[in-house]
């Protein structure tokens, strides 16, 4: 389920995001379309960023798994208690929305995913030098555990007790994933550089 994209004016840029992304939550709780539509529009990067992280792939899963993430936040949107910023609650969202596929995957492991076998084999040609874009890819060639744990921890600033309670893991467990994450991207950045 895509969601349609409506022609509109740009936002105007405002002081204060927060309070604009709260109010137009509150019009969206309503079922104000418009309202969910603009939050959309703002925070679509952001959402579809940390899926693509966690996941591990570009393309149209990443893109089915962000609408994913954007659904459910609508479907939830009535029951925000407004306890955290817009921003922090769709980036939950898409947090959990990803973690969800990792553990679908984990409990069908004799397919294979399509998207990731592309996205890991694509070779990077406009910006091969960039190290940025090397570090993405390397991060994108981790196994799928050690790399979420990797990303909640090192980029998302997740502590090890709470990246167990949602991987399903002991804090051991996140703390040796991390370990491991970590020394497979030294080797895989020492032999890209």
């Amino acid at each position: 389920m895509l969601m349609q994209t409506l022609p509109l004016p740009p936002m105007p840029e405002t002081v204060d995001a927060a309070a604009d992304d709260a109010a137009l939550a509150q019009r969206a709780a309503s079922a104000d379309m418009r309202a969910f539509e603009l939050l959309y529009r703002r925070h679509h990067r952001r959402v579809h960023g940390v899926i693509v992280r966690l996941v591990g792939q570009a393309g149209a899963r990443a893109e089915d798994l962000t609408q994913e993430a954007f659904v459910r936040a609508w479907q939830a949107l009535p029951s925000f208690r407004f306890e955290s910023a817009v921003s922090t609650w769709l980036h939950r969202m898409a947090v959990n929305t990803a973690l969800m596929e990792l553990r679908a995957r984990r409990s069908r492991p004799w397919q294979q995913d399509d998207d990731a076998l592309e996205y890991a084999g694509t070779p990077d040609t406009a910006g091969q030098a960039m190290l940025g874009r090397d570090l993405e890819q390397a991060v994108a060639t981790l196994p799928p555990r050690a790399r979420a744990v990797l990303i909640l921890h090192d980029v998302e600033g997740w502590k090890h007790e709470e990246i167990a309670v949602e991987l399903g893991m002991a804090v051991g467990s996140s703390k040796a994933q991390l370990h491991r994450a970590r020394g497979l991207l030294r080797e895989r950045m020492g032999v890209m550089t």
